[in-house]
């Protein structure tokens, strides 16, 4: 049983844990490839329980089941990359500037300053696309300057969200799967892609993907999002 909190820093909505950062924070706690679902808004500042059993887990607020891992071996197709020209083009006219409803989202929220917010950015490169330029800062990256788990988590939240480009509503993380597959380095300009799978109702399932600059693939999720009124 592992002691998990989650810093203010790490929000999503302003009150409750950042989805990816939540579900990467669990996956870098357990000792499988989780897929994870969340159950209610993730606290802040709160030590809470990560209790494994087997190829499962649960984290616990007190009584209060806020999230379910189990093992899964992710499978994804995933969009050839745009340049790294490409994705600062779409940056510049990202939604995420002025229309979030999240503004201080730790990935995506435009009014978090640079090296404390992730300043991923996502803007519109086609119908239910989009991508953004990523240069992780110093302090996501452990003493050899590879990005930690839990930030490249993170980092492959917001895209999803952005892809569905429903202004209509607000969209939560209800579960998400991830593979890391290459290496992500501090200080290196990566490029980040989020589209739409298939909607049925109130859920919309993404893809997101890293690449390197030139392309290769570094990691990659699918995203299961909640449409919520705002």
């Amino acid at each position: 049983m592992n002691s998990i909190t989650i810093n203010q820093r790490f929000c999503g909505p302003p009150n409750s844990g950042n989805g990816g950062y939540t579900a990467g924070i669990i996956a870098a706690n357990l000792p499988f490839s989780p897929e994870v679902t969340l159950r209610v808004p993730p606290p802040l500042d709160k030590a809470m329980q990560l209790i494994q059993e087997g190829q499962t887990a649960r984290l616990m607020d007190g009584t209060v089941l806020v999230a379910e891992a189990k093992v899964t071996d992710l499978q994804l197709t995933i969009l050839d990359p745009i340049s790294l020209e490409a994705a600062e083009k779409a940056t510049v006219t990202s939604n995420a500037y002025q229309l979030s409803p999240l503004q201080t989202c730790f990935v995506c929220g435009s009014k978090r300053e640079k090296g404390d917010g992730m300043s991923i950015h996502p803007g519109d490169i086609g119908k239910n696309k989009v991508a953004a330029p990523w240069v992780p800062f110093e302090d996501l990256g452990d003493e050899n300057g590879i990005v930690k788990e839990v930030f490249i988590w993170s980092a492959l939240d917001c895209p999803g969200a952005w892809a569905i480009q429903d202004e209509s509503q607000l969209y939560l993380l209800g579960r998400m799967a991830s593979k890391l597959v290459n290496p992500i380095k501090v200080g290196e300009s990566y490029i980040v892609m989020g589209w739409v799978i298939e909607s049925e109702g109130r859920k919309t399932w993404t893809g997101t993907a890293i690449y390197e600059a030139n392309g290769t693939v570094c990691a990659y999720a699918k995203g299961t999002w909640i449409a919520i009124n705002k």
